[in-house]
């Protein structure tokens, strides 16, 4: 098990960016009458956000992060590092996070860096700037989150497609002498990975023309050999077991008292998934905040997603005790222990 704990870090942001154009499930051609209505019962997701062709994630990053910027009233030259998680990157070469920096008008003294992870990425991007700042080398750093997880999926695959929603948020975060700081436990069990996977595009097996060819797998799932394949049975029963698992050890390792934890904010893929989760911790319903119902899966952005929007006022307003837990493609999967002290948390951006 890799336990972290990292001092003297504080959360200081957190903000968020989507496309406007809105995707209501229950209008989407790959159901027969019924089905949908199903669908939106078992996992709670009614709509969410699309990306216009050529919107990247680092777009919707680069929005959330300039307001939070200008809204904490950072000086740019004085934020030394930039970590950007997202599987879609502008281009193969350079990294994006390369790119961000100069976008955000930061010093050329930035620490840049890319994450390609999945749904688990937030608590491990978090896990990397923690890391960075804990020392006080780094005083201020950003974490840039999102994805546009529509590039990836099959829009006449009705298993997946419903579920999903881009996204991009940024995450301010701050060195402060003498903080609690931040705990983290993290896994990772590859010899699953082929649990999610989208099998050609990399240099494993390389893009072709046969890659783009759509294949009916069986009545309402067709996709070709970019998009994302899920063995869905094996998901499920990773999320209800490892996720429950790795909250429960960070806990008893650091003695922490998960009944007096305020909120757990886990990854949502859907609603039902993350309710035996919280049985299974014996966690109080009104404790897991949702905010799939309007933007689905949004992948690594979930977690943020749902502290600048369903959790804005009271994260705000209120000093709030943590529980983060994300987890998905890898399989991978990461807690984090963490409290809030009154966090700066910019209006949802629409672009």
């Amino acid at each position: 098990m890799a336990y972290l704990s990292f001092p003297n870090v504080k959360l200081a942001g957190v903000a968020a960016a989507v496309p406007k154009e809105i995707k209501e499930v229950k209008d989407l051609p790959v159901f027969v009458p019924g089905e949908a209505e199903k669908v939106i019962g078992l996992t709670h997701i009614e709509r969410s956000r699309i990306a216009p062709v050529g919107l990247c994630s680092s777009d919707l990053c680069y929005e959330a992060a300039n307001r939070l910027i200008e809204e904490l009233n950072w000086e740019r030259n004085d934020i030394d590092a930039l970590v950007f998680v997202s599987l879609q990157r502008d281009y193969l070469l350079p990294a994006s996070s390369c790119l961000l920096q100069h976008r955000l008008g930061l010093s050329t003294d930035c620490y840049a860096i890319d994450i390609p992870l999945g749904c688990s990425g937030y608590t491990y991007g978090l896990s990397v700037v923690s890391g960075l700042i804990s020392n006080g080398g780094i005083k201020k750093a950003l974490l840039l989150v999102g994805e546009i997880t529509s590039t990836f999926h099959s829009p006449l695959d009705k298993t997946i497609w419903p579920l999903i929603g881009d996204a991009g948020t940024a995450t301010a975060v701050e060195f402060d002498a003498g903080n609690e700081g931040i705990k983290f436990q993290m896994g990772t069990d590859g010899s699953r990975g082929g649990a999610i996977i989208s099998p050609d595009g990399g240099a494993r097996s390389p893009i072709t023309t046969e890659s783009f060819e759509m294949k009916e797998v069986s009545p309402g799932i067709s996709r070709n050999k970019t998009h994302v394949i899920m063995d869905g049975l094996n998901v499920f029963s990773f999320s209800i077991t490892q996720p429950p698992k790795s909250m429960s050890d960070l806990c008893e390792k650091f003695k922490l008292d998960l009944e007096s934890i305020d909120y757990f904010v886990m990854h949502q893929a859907n609603h039902y998934m993350d309710e035996k989760i919280g049985r299974k911790l014996k966690v109080d319903p009104n404790k897991i905040p949702y905010c799939l119902s309007e933007f689905g899966n949004t992948s690594c952005a979930t977690i943020p997603m749902t502290m600048a929007t369903v959790m804005r006022d009271s994260i705000q307003k209120e000093n709030l005790s943590l529980m983060l837990c994300s987890f998905g493609a890898g399989l991978s999967w990461g807690s984090a222990y963490l409290k809030t002290n009154g966090i700066c948390c910019p209006a949802l951006i629409e672009i």
